[in-house]
């Protein structure tokens, strides 16, 4: 789905992940699901391009709706996968501290559950291979996306700010719909490693310059990051 110039969105507001398309190429942000390696092919043939387009996939973090065709992606197509050191382990591994589900409504969980194995997540597969980025870089990818700390989520997870799309990935550092109570606006994401870590690394997303904040759950936002952390702050 087109949701500016540039940007397309790669699933639904369940699960999410995003394309950027330039005239150098093409930069991927998550990976979803294993099943929306079908969703990527058709927004791929919709803008005349292929995977052999795509310059790099960057990470958010490394949890496996995340990383969902990732691997398929860089084994069939060459295509480096990009994440933060502190992630790089999860995401090749999968192994991660097991983390309160929280609050819960059985109608939003099971939708959840049900989208993620008709979109095949028992098939994920890890990535074997990872080129390890940091805070503050700046890859030399489609769009120059920046790398913005945000520990929190997990021990790596990051926003990703690409100037040409206007637009921050921020992954689960936020959401804009919970996915196990299915409550919408900008709030904390469930299956937070550390939430007070998370909660303080907002206040690093909220000065960067962008019209569009891109969770990895729930509705785009077309509004600045600022007035997000706002409302997550005031609520």
């Amino acid at each position: 789905m087109k949701l500016a110039p540039h940007l397309h969105r790669l699933g639904n507001d369940i699960v999410a992940s995003y394309l950027i398309d330039t005239p150098e190429g093409i930069t991927l942000v998550d990976a979803g699901l294993p099943g929306h390696w079908n969703d990527l092919q058709r927004e791929l043939r919709e803008i005349g391009r292929t995977a052999d387009d795509i310059r790099g996939l960057v990470l958010t973090h490394g949890d496996s709706d995340h990383i969902g065709f990732a691997e398929r992606l860089r084994v069939e197509h060459g295509v480096p996968v990009f994440v933060h050191e502190a992630d790089a382990h999860r995401t090749r591994t999968g192994e991660k501290p097991k983390t309160p589900a929280g609050p819960m409504r059985p109608g939003a969980a099971l939708g959840f559950l049900g989208y993620s194995l008709r979109k095949n997540a028992l098939r994920a597969k890890y990535v074997s291979e990872v080129t390890e980025i940091h805070d503050g870089d700046v890859l030399d990818l489609p769009g120059s996306p920046v790398i913005i700390g945000m520990p929190g989520h997990s021990p790596g997870s990051v926003a990703v700010h690409v100037p040409v799309a206007d637009a921050v990935f921020v992954g689960d550092a936020l959401t804009t719909r919970h996915v196990l109570t299915g409550r919408t606006g900008p709030q904390p994401a469930p299956f937070t490693d550390d939430p007070a870590e998370a909660h303080a690394s907002l206040s690093r997303l909220a000065p960067v310059p962008a019209s569009w904040v891109l969770p990895g759950h729930g509705t785009p936002w077309h509004a600045s990051p600022a007035e997000l952390v706002e409302r997550i702050e005031k609520a």
